[in-house]
């Protein structure tokens, strides 16, 4: 019988840095190998995962049990470490420490920003403990990366603003609705989506927004809706599902509701408002095969194995070049394409989708 794998928070948020240190220590499972020589192979040894955020969906409700559970399906006498950094930078450089201290021997990095991490892993890498970049390009000497093409992301929500605009695309107006700048992934959707609405719409305003807040996208529409004026644009380029919903609030606060609005994630309340009308499209990024590479890279990294096969492109970061990389594809996701999408996946059911309050929508659909 498979030993159940063993899964440990450190207390760091409301304690001081050294009980932190400690709780990490005592979490390593009693391995006295603090310089990270025999983890893996039959004894086990021990992951880090370090997320940042867990105000998105995701988090917490797919990429930590689909990284957790292929780690236990791959080494089940491996320990896992886990934290969430709840968007804080100096946080996640504690629990980064803390891993480091406690003696892990791999640590899976999706970082809150990425610009600041280039010290951390450094010292990593001089304790023999490798990183592996999740989702977001972590700068330093990481071992490999492993996210969606993000630029391909935003071309394809840039795209499908301008399918939504069909013949009324030529000319029109667009805000711009843009991801946390401590974020790479950010800019590329950022770009990306510019390098297709360019030449055919005309951007009349950009705000990104820090923290990916959909409180403070609220603000920003608002205010750029004051600014532009109600029929100032056309349509609204948002960088995730999440802050749609403050945009999409902003709006009909304003009486807006014919201008098409794009989203990303693929989050359960964005679907539900694609079905409702209320939002046009999101970008799905299948988040199993994702977290199952990354996870099977750390497993092999803790053995001592080659991963070649696992990350068969190479991408670039400000401070390295030539990263062993896996970007996997996106795809853009309508009321007409939920079923062959997130449903085909298993993502979500139709009954998560098509709740009381959406049942007439889901109806409509074809979903109900």
């Amino acid at each position: 019988m498979r030993q159940q794998l063993r899964l440990v928070g450190i207390g760091v948020v409301s304690l001081t840095l050294a009980v932190a240190l400690a709780a990490c220590g005592e979490a390593g499972g009693g391995d006295d190998d603090d310089n990270n020589e025999g983890g893996g192979g039959d004894g086990g040894g021990t992951i880090g995962l370090l997320l940042p955020e867990d105000r998105t969906t995701r988090y917490e409700s797919f990429d930590r049990p689909f990284i957790e559970d292929k780690i236990g399906e791959l080494c089940p006498d491996c320990s896992i470490e886990y934290n969430n950094a709840s968007e804080d930078t100096n946080l996640q450089k504690q629990q980064f420490d803390a891993m480091l201290t406690g003696g892990v021997d791999v640590i899976i990095l999706d970082p809150v920003d990425a610009s600041a991490t280039g010290t951390w892993v450094e010292e990593a890498e001089a304790e023999g403990v490798p990183v592996v970049a999740y989702d977001r390009l972590a700068e330093g000497p990481i071992e490999a990366y492993v996210s969606y093409d993000n630029e391909a992301v935003g071309q394809l929500q840039g795209q499908a603003l301008l399918d939504a605009l069909g013949d009324e695309a030529e000319g029109s107006r667009v805000v711009m609705i843009n991801g946390s700048p401590t974020d790479p992934n950010a800019a590329l959707f950022k770009s990306g989506a510019e390098s297709v609405l360019e030449g055919t719409a005309e951007i009349v305003a950009s705000q990104d927004i820090d923290g990916w807040d959909a409180a403070l996208a609220n603000e920003e529409m608002n205010a750029i809706i004051d600014s532009v004026g109600a029929d100032g644009f056309d349509a609204v380029y948002v960088a995730n599902d999440g802050m749609a919903a403050g945009v999409i609030n902003a709006l009909q606060a304003a009486g807006i509701t014919d201008v098409p609005v794009g989203g990303q994630d693929a989050e359960l309340a964005g679907l539900q408002r694609i079905v409702s009308g209320e939002q046009t499209f999101t970008i799905y990024k299948a988040l199993r095969p994702e977290a199952e590479i990354t996870a099977e890279i750390a497993v092999r990294l803790l053995n001592g194995e080659d991963f070649a096969d696992l990350a068969p492109d190479s991408v670039d970061s400000p401070t390295n070049d030539g990263i062993p990389s896996t970007l996997l594809e996106p795809v853009p996701v309508t009321v007409d394409t939920i079923t062959d999408t997130v449903i085909a996946d298993e993502f979500y059911a139709p009954t998560d989708i098509c709740t009381a309050e959406f049942a007439d929508a889901c109806q409509e659909a074809g979903l109900g």
